[in-house]
């Protein structure tokens, strides 16, 4: 099992998770009337507090009877990895715990099936969510009068938890079988900040056990060289696992001889939104649903979008899809990849200023691949940017300094999600740049990593 080293973070949640009263505060009649009454409407404990009478007064206690069982029930549930070995499809979803695991996390597992149809693929890839098929009432939802409820995961053909344990195991099969089949693995569900290194965050499991970047390439490492991976990965501080590209997730390591790479829907520094326990699709607005629909011309109600097929190949690719969520997702995500996080390290103070305060952003997007250019477009549209002057020159025109200041919350008012518009074209702009400076005066082994890494992210599921 791996360490529980860092808080869970859960600030991405719209909605303030259930929080039991903590154990062994003494309480009055009247709230604890309150409380039981609230569990019975809503069914908002999976395992709820036992009430415990003594000659101090009452109070709650955990349900250690109840808990033990939902662990036995984890533990008996057979894991099927039938197939496992050879899918070019995988996804691991789900929260930490029950106060966190949220409806719109399985509601991504389903949308997720129906994109793998869509594109003419198996729907019944291999899924692993929260505590699978225990039967446990462990999904979080809202329900009537506003209350929260539970119940258990319902999705078709799920192969398991999502634990560490059943990762380790997939992996290992995927060794064993040692396919060359490419792969695409999806992570819906929370990630914890590492606050002395965010280079190295981590996803949370069913349990809450932590996998963080290093050993996540570790996993990666046992896989055959030329095996193709591609991750995209919707959790808080997920910006981090573009890092998967070095040699033992290190960014100060060199890069991997590997074709790996990732699409992450914000940086590592930064929550992301989606893991809300409301029930209608039609409202959710986060990266995976602006990615899916990107990469199907479907959204997850069903609806056509605008194509993301930018290059005109009659195929999307997952860089394309990439792009498509930085147009469509009205949220305050910072959508990012390996080969965007890469470029902009490759970039030095003075040069970010000159770019950023003095390049016109019609001069940068000269030669700039179909898919960047289309985010210049769109964003400095939405803007009401100027392309012939720099973004500086745009922002002090517009009086927008104020905006990139404010600081950043959890709800998606209108200048939070001005500021997110910003700082996308902003990183836009950076990436464009670096790609032209390395494809000019790089060195042999930066412009060979970034055709490696464009060839990768480049990939398409048809």
């Amino acid at each position: 099992m791996l360490p529980k080293s860092w808080k869970t973070s859960k600030t991405s949640c719209k909605r303030e998770p259930f929080r039991p009263v903590p154990l062994g505060v003494r309480l009055n009649i009247q709230g604890i009337s309150c409380l039981l009454l609230a569990t019975l409407l809503s069914g908002c404990a999976p395992c709820p507090p036992q009430l415990r009478l003594s000659s101090r007064g009452v109070s709650l206690q955990e349900n250690g009877r109840c808990q033990a069982a939902a662990e036995a029930a984890l533990l008996a549930q057979p894991i099927n990895l039938a197939g496992v070995g050879e899918a070019k499809f995988l996804a691991f979803g789900g929260g930490g715990a029950p106060s966190y695991n949220e409806i719109a996390l399985e509601k991504n597992m389903l949308y997720f099936q129906r994109s793998l149809k869509s594109l003419g693929q198996d729907p019944a890839a291999p899924i692993f969510f929260a505590n699978g098929n225990s039967g446990q009432p462990t999904l979080r939802y809202v329900g009537r009068f506003g209350l929260d409820r539970f119940k258990a995961p319902e999705i078709p053909q799920l192969r398991g938890p999502a634990t560490a344990a059943v990762f380790q195991q997939v992996f290992n099969e995927l060794r064993s079988v040692g396919s060359l089949n490419p792969l695409l693995m999806y992570f819906s569900g929370h990630g914890s900040l590492n606050e002395e290194n965010s280079d190295n965050n981590a996803l949370i499991f069913w349990g809450e056990d932590l996998l963080d970047v290093e050993v996540f390439a570790n996993w990666l490492d046992i896989l055959p060289a030329e095996k193709p991976v591609v991750v995209m990965m919707a959790q808080c501080f997920s910006g981090s696992f573009a890092n998967l590209i070095y040699e033992g997730g290190d960014p100060e390591a060199p890069v991997a001889l590997r074709s790996r790479c990732g699409f992450f829907a914000t940086t590592k520094d930064l929550p992301s939104v989606g893991c809300t326990p409301e029930v209608d699709e039609a409202d959710y607005r986060d990266y995976s649903s602006s990615f899916f629909a990107g990469l199907t011309g479907i959204d997850r109600v069903g609806k056509p979008v605008a194509s993301a097929d930018y290059d005109g190949s009659r195929k999307i690719s997952y860089n394309e899809a990439h792009a498509f969520a930085k147009i469509d997702e009205k949220t305050s995500d910072r959508p990012i990849s390996t080969l965007e996080a890469w470029l902009q390290r490759q970039l030095s103070e003075p040069r970010v200023d000159i770019i950023i305060q003095q390049s016109p952003i019609q001069q940068i997007s000269v030669g700039a691949r179909p898919e960047r250019l289309a985010v210049i477009r769109a964003l400095s549209d939405r803007l009401q940017f100027n392309s012939r002057q720099s973004f500086g020159e745009n922002v002090d025109r517009l009086g927008l300094g104020a905006v990139i200041e404010a600081p950043l919350g959890i709800f998606d008012g209108e200048i939070e999600l001005q500021a997110a518009d910003l700082e996308r074209l902003r990183m836009e702009l950076l990436n464009v740049a670096a790609e032209q400076i390395i494809r000019t005066s790089g060195t042999p082994a930066q412009q060979a990593l970034l055709l490696r890494l464009q060839t990768c992210e480049s990939q398409s599921p048809l």
